[in-house]
């Protein structure tokens, strides 16, 4: 059982004590219902950053919290936590549970790997590539705990060898072991589908502004920011802080080999979920097309997730047996947690959206003379660095509202600021904390804490330059 540390107590406490001063003590900041909105705000962001109690708990605070302080009646709340975004992201949960199910996701990284070579550098890339492309629609943390079984046998070949564990040897595992953490958090930028924050984004722009981006669109920014931040991580750890010069192995391609013959050929099962995973894929590509061509139809992104979602529970493998790819107890396995994250996130802006706080801190920057990358460039260094420490779908839950404020306060379209910021939070390379793949491969031993700081504040102050690009001259040509 995990020690409930001081800190998790004091949070504990914290938090409704605020929410308490802030309902008794006769003053204000914006309005007596903007006000009780930020002791809200605060009491969430204090269990959310104690981990007090876990964060998906911490989230139903607006389902009580809005209605018993008459912000929001309940039925307005509630509509939240069942937004159409809740339902894209249950989509994606669903495919991605059928990829892990019947094994297809190991069989694509895998062959990924095998594709990209067996010399140390190319075994390096051929993990960071597998582990990126499957963060796009699986979770990060899946498709990490999936890469280090895999990893760690390659990285034994070279402790048992003739040399022992040399420094040369070293720097192999140190590196595959960051290459995968920090694609997994990397590839999850991609897509709206490939980390929660997205979806944070895509839901709040949906349900605030009545601005609507399509899984295309996003991947036209997401996909190239992706792999350039992907290739500048496999530069920076295998090229320049830990390079394997002189380092020689075959025995990986053996490995490589031996789990893809484990797995044997491609089964029927396989290749019933690669064609609803592929039709789902091609459906949101090609969304804007098809209703073009039936308008009728007017296909939405959350659409397409549900029908592959109910294609896997619905489309017999073996329809003599009543033999389906997915059974509802297969959902036992589904991370509801986060689901409910996303309806707090909502509710929470929604409250602040209606009390008048994003309105506040628009009239405020707009009566300043602050430079609009300036400030742009401190909300990405500042959501970069904060996601260090706390969840990052927290954060943006929390943040995205105030930033959309200060968007409309500097007179620029909202998502402008909104996309970068929000793809800052899946930045983090610093610490083992940061991010679950972190934490995953920092269990493996074979990183220092020192080592992935060392790594860490050079790729995030990459990422704060490269993010500032994409705010400057990319957002503004694609949305």
């Amino acid at each position: 059982m995990n020690e409930y540390t001081f800190t998790k107590k004091v949070g504990l406490c914290l938090g409704p004590i605020v929410f308490i001063l802030f309902k008794i003590i006769p003053f204000e900041i914006i309005s007596e219902k903007g006000d009780l909105v930020l002791s809200i705000a605060f009491w969430m962001v204090c269990w959310w950053i104690t981990e007090a109690v876990a964060i998906s708990v911490t989230a139903l605070l607006p389902l009580l919290l809005f209605p018993l302080c008459k912000i929001m009646p309940m039925t307005d709340v509630g509509a939240n936590y069942g937004s159409p975004i809740v339902f894209l992201f249950f989509g994606g949960f669903v495919l991605a549970l059928a990829l892990e199910k019947v094994n297809l996701h190991k069989r694509i990284a895998l062959t990924i790997i095998k594709k990209t070579g067996s010399s140390p550098n190319k075994v390096i890339l051929g993990f960071m590539i597998a582990t990126a492309f499957m963060s796009m629609w699986i979770s990060n943390t899946a498709s990490t705990v999936v890469m280090l079984p895999i990893a760690l046998s390659v990285i034994q070949l070279l402790i048992n060898d003739e040399d022992g564990f040399t420094k040369q040897d070293q720097n192999f595992a140190l590196s595959v072991m960051l290459g995968i953490a920090f694609s997994a958090n990397a590839g999850g930028i991609a897509t709206i589908i490939g980390t929660p924050p997205n979806s944070v984004l895509i839901g709040l722009l949906e349900n605030e502004y009545n601005i609507e981006i399509s899984f295309l669109n996003w991947m036209l920014l997401g996909l190239p920011f992706s792999i350039t931040l992907v290739s500048i991580i496999y530069l920076v750890i295998v090229k320049w802080l830990f390079p394997n010069t002189g380092l020689q192995f075959r025995a990986s391609e053996n490995i490589i080999n031996n789990e893809l013959k484990a797995l044997g050929k491609i089964t029927a099962r396989e290749k019933h979920v690669l064609i609803i995973f592929g039709i789902t894929i091609c459906l949101w590509i090609f969304r804007s097309l098809i209703n073009s061509i039936i308008p009728s139809l007017d296909l939405s992104d959350t659409m397409i997730s549900i029908f592959g979602a109910l294609a896997l529970f619905t489309v017999p493998f073996n329809f003599k047996n009543g033999d389906f790819i997915l059974v509802w107890k297969d959902t036992k396995n589904l991370a509801w947690g986060i689901l409910i994250l996303f309806g707090g996130g909502l509710a929470l802006a929604k409250g602040m959206s209606s009390t008048g706080i994003v309105d506040a801190i628009a009239n405020t920057l707009a009566n300043s003379n602050i430079s609009i990358l300036l400030m742009a460039s401190l909300l990405i260094f500042l959501m970069l660095f904060m996601t260090e420490l706390m969840s990052n779908v927290a954060l943006v839950a929390v943040l995205a509202p105030v930033v959309a404020g200060i968007a409309i306060g500097l007179e620029i379209p909202v998502l402008y600021l909104l996309i970068p910021v929000t793809m800052a939070s899946s930045c983090a390379f610093m610490l083992p904390m940061a991010t679950p793949p972190n934490a995953i491969v920092f269990a493996s031993s074979f990183i220092k804490v020192k080592d992935m700081a060392r790594v860490g504040i050079i790729l995030n102050l990459i990422a704060v330059v490269l993010l500032i690009l994409v705010f400057k001259f990319f957002v503004p040509l694609i949305f």
